[in-house]
């Protein structure tokens, strides 16, 4: 199908008081679902569930929170708001993301994990792909580097935030409870966590692999601000944006405990760890696509 241009790549931009509608971002969230079982199942082979289960959020951030520019991209993103994605083995969502926002074209997404690809697996920075700022998918790492880069922008007076996003089962690494310590103890108050709390990783159930108990209250034992929402509810999940921002500034780091449904939007793919990292076959893609409807389809 050629490509909608109402997804199409875009020199503008993106301010934090985009006009995106619900209607409208629940249109784009589509549009990137159905990039994503697209390009798994072209190579047979990427992680899809997680994927899916977090498409709403940056969705959100990319087309209605941050303040970014797509091109011409600044690897240290003065001024601009900067996202790192920690479970960098959600790719396929991040670079659909990207190029719907403008960072490269769409049509690229069709070389996803392919010989020569800027569009490896786990992102990657010798590929140079625009709003790749760090490689991820070394499981712990990316909430030190957010904190890194959140505290370099205030020693910049960078008035600008950081957003990072990591897994449920990324918090049994130690390092995440070190960056976790650090940030309060720094007033590193420039940055909004994520956590992807599908409940489900690579080898089952995250709670019967290594429970992480009460997380709100861990975080909070920490000393960050924690908040909770419905990451597959955009009703929810923006308002708690919103409030997540408005508590920026205030001596403390924001996280937000993110309920999610692995392989959200595909009915035979939610809720189960079988699809963590397994390509839907023909059939499987045929009956993801019908249930990923979108007004006008822009696939690449």
């Amino acid at each position: 199908m050629a490509q909608d241009s109402s997804f199409a790549a875009s020199a503008e931009t993106h301010t934090p008081t985009a006009t995106k509608s619900v209607a409208e971002l629940k249109q784009i969230a589509a549009q990137v679902r159905r990039d994503i079982v697209r390009m798994v199942h072209a190579v047979n082979s990427g992680h899809p569930g997680g994927s899916l289960g977090c498409t709403d959020l940056l969705v959100a951030l990319y087309f209605k929170v941050m303040k970014h520019t797509p091109q011409p991209f600044d690897m240290n993103g003065v001024g601009q708001d900067l996202f790192f994605l920690s479970n960098g083995h959600i790719s396929p969502v991040f670079y659909s993301v990207l190029a719907r926002s403008g960072y490269f074209p769409v049509s690229e997404l069709a070389t996803f994990r392919k010989l020569n690809s800027r569009l490896q697996g786990h992102p990657a920075t010798h590929e140079h792909l625009p709003g790749i700022r760090v490689a991820s998918g070394s499981l712990g790492q990316g909430l030190s580097v957010a904190v890194g880069a959140a505290q370099a922008k205030k020693l910049n007076g960078d008035d600008r935030n950081v957003f990072v996003l990591m897994g449920d089962g990324e918090l049994e690494e130690g390092q995440v409870w070190e960056a976790a310590m650090y940030a309060p103890h720094h007033k590193v108050d420039n940055l909004i966590a994520f956590v992807d709390r599908n409940g489900q990783q690579i080898d089952g159930p995250t709670e019967k692999i290594g429970g992480l108990g009460d997380l709100r209250a861990k975080f909070e034992a920490f000393n960050w601000r924690v908040l909770e929402t419905d990451g597959n509810d955009l009703e929810k999940l923006l308002p708690t944006l919103e409030e997540a921002q408005s508590l920026l500034g205030q001596g403390q780091p924001i996280m937000v405990l993110m309920d999610t449904q692995m392989g959200f939007g595909v009915d035979f793919m939610m809720g189960s760890h079988k699809w963590h990292g397994v390509a839907p076959n023909d059939e499987q893609l045929e009956k993801a696509l019908q249930q990923l409807m979108v007004e006008e389809a822009g696939d690449y």
